[in-house]
């Protein structure tokens, strides 16, 4: 099984020298990917979001710059919002990251968790699904073919033309990320890629159907499961004590999910319900490194998934706390889990 990290580049929405301050957070988040790599863990992803309180609104941009400092490590979107954006240059940047990476590159589609780039970019929020469905459509078109020729109603159509620069991988790894919509799961049987599903809330194990549906429709295609892999995409945090985790990790997490909250309708979250949900059979995978190889390979005889991603930078977490984390996730929890899938 892959584990990596992946993290939306949460920075303060209310720094008042937003330059300066989103410039200190990407020489963190690189340096965070280098040690990454150097730790030796599989995949880092970044996500797209055009907020002012995350700062990767152009991940492909950032990870190419993470490419020529590491040397191993996969590099992926977490996600890429395609269907606010077009899919010709998606493909084509992440191309350029194949290239650079010597073939690392990885795109991660969804459909997004916020709307801001819909009004941005100029499109409609009623046209949600079918934005999403005709530009998967395309990339897929892209990724199998160098010249294309496509139509349909929400870009300007292709008369098969070339598009480059082609990847080192053939074809580009594409996974689809969904947060939980049966009809996504399905869709990725369908095409064929492979499925990541995001965990943040709840008893994981719940979850377990959605990718029980997802090898049932697959088979139902004429798909073998077997060829298709999946991850689970979770919150969470290490540190050398269970407790010094929950310290470290509660606060920042805490204000993300009060101010989401707040734009959502959802109640406050409190310390008593963080504490409940970063127990063995709660969404928050966090603890000593002990404790969370212990989790990890227990939701692993669940899921059966072939990768897991963790989400530990959420909020304002120390950079130096996270730095150590990365390094304790890489040189203690990596091997306690490998080393447990490999008897088992």
């Amino acid at each position: 099984m892959e584990l990596g990290l992946y993290t939306f580049a949460d920075i303060d929405p209310a720094s008042t020298n937003k330059g300066a301050a989103g410039a200190q957070r990407m020489r963190e988040l690189i340096a965070e990917i280098e040690l990454a790599d150097q730790v030796g863990l599989d995949v880092f992803g970044l996500g797209e979001h055009h907020r002012p309180d995350y700062i990767a609104s152009s991940p492909a941009t950032i990870l190419a710059a993470a490419a020529v400092k590491t040397k191993n490590i996969r590099l992926t979107s977490a996600v890429s919002v395609l269907s606010s954006d077009d899919p010709v240059r998606v493909f084509q940047q992440y191309s350029t990251l194949d290239l650079l990476s010597n073939g690392r590159a990885e795109i991660m589609a969804g459909r997004g968790s916020f709307i801001e780039s819909f009004p941005l970019f100029g499109y409609d929020l009623d046209d949600y699904d079918k934005l999403f469905d005709e530009k998967l459509q395309l990339l897929m078109a892209l990724r199998d073919n160098e010249k294309v020729t496509w139509s349909g109603e929400t870009r300007a159509a292709i008369p098969g033309l070339p598009v480059y620069p082609r990847p080192l991988q053939d074809p580009l790894p594409l996974w689809i990320a969904v947060g939980g919509t049966p009809n996504s799961v399905a869709r990725a049987a369908y095409f064929g890629l492979p499925l990541a599903l995001a965990i943040i809330g709840g008893e994981p194990r719940r979850f377990a159907p959605l990718f029980q549906l997802y090898r049932d429709t697959a088979k139902k295609v004429g798909r073998d499961p077997a060829t298709l892999k999946t991850s689970i995409n979770v919150h969470g945090f290490v540190s050398d004590t269970t407790e010094k985790a929950a310290d470290i990790f509660y606060g920042p997490q805490a204000e993300v999910m009060n101010r989401i909250g707040r734009e959502r309708g959802w109640g406050p979250t409190n310390r008593g319900q963080f504490d409940a949900s970063r127990g063995p059979t709660g969404a928050i995978f966090l603890g000593d490194p002990e404790t969370l190889a212990e989790k990890i390979v227990a939701h692993h005889q669940i899921f059966k998934n072939d990768r897991f991603l963790i989400q530990m930078a959420i909020g304002l977490v120390p950079h130096l706390e996270l730095m150590r984390a990365i390094e304790l996730y890489g040189t203690k929890v990596a091997p306690l889990v490998r080393k447990a899938l490999t008897a088992a």
